[in-house]
């Protein structure tokens, strides 16, 4: 087999000089994006008097704090022996992708002419728990259930779901999928 040392460096440096491009590249594009940064206080208030010196000693309880806005009442789910009154970390991240994905939904209805009077999501989510006793999210599956005013566009507004989940900061930020069976119905006069 008959080597050519001279083409195999030229295609090597134009590979080295690619690889540069797109970095450059790569780095020019995260240097012009916007970041949004957000900062929220969690404060444990479920010191019952000794502390964490037992596992059944203290309560899940704690508050979550987001200057000039409303604290919300959290605590761990009932099956760790949470306070089932108050909000847990795997409801508000549930809540959290159902947020999101609405909200982009909206705005891409605004923009394409569908008109939506009434969203309502009843977003359910699975969490596996691990031998190690830790635990993730399988899937989260949303379920809007869309009121729109002309039935011509109920295609559109069924389509623009999935536009949506491409844009939601909190979809691309999860490693589990996010699945949607939405419902589009017509508001009746």
């Amino acid at each position: 087999m008959y080597l050519n040392i001279g083409l195999i460096k030229e295609i090597n440096a134009i590979f080295v000089m690619l690889n540069k491009s797109v970095q450059s590249a790569n780095h020019f594009n995260r240097q012009n994006m916007p970041e949004h940064h957000y900062k929220a206080t969690i404060t444990w208030t479920g010191n019952t008097g000794s502390g964490t010196s037992g596992y059944r000693a203290y309560e899940r309880s704690h508050l979550i704090s987001v200057e000039g806005k409303p604290d919300i009442p959290g605590s761990s789910d009932p099956a760790f022996r949470g306070d089932r009154t108050r909000y847990n970390p795997e409801e508000l991240l549930v809540a959290s992708i159902s947020s999101c994905h609405m909200l982009w939904y909206l705005h891409l209805c605004s923009e394409a002419g569908v008109i939506v009077v009434d969203y309502v999501d009843e977003a359910t989510g699975t969490m596996e728990e691990t031998a190690d006793g830790g635990g993730r999210f399988k899937e989260v599956i949303l379920h809007p259930k869309v009121t729109i005013s002309d039935q011509s566009m109920a295609d559109k507004a069924n389509e623009l779901h999935h536009r949506a989940n491409k844009l939601c900061f909190i979809a691309n930020s999860v490693n589990f999928p996010i699945l949607h069976k939405p419902i589009s119905q017509v508001r009746h006069a």
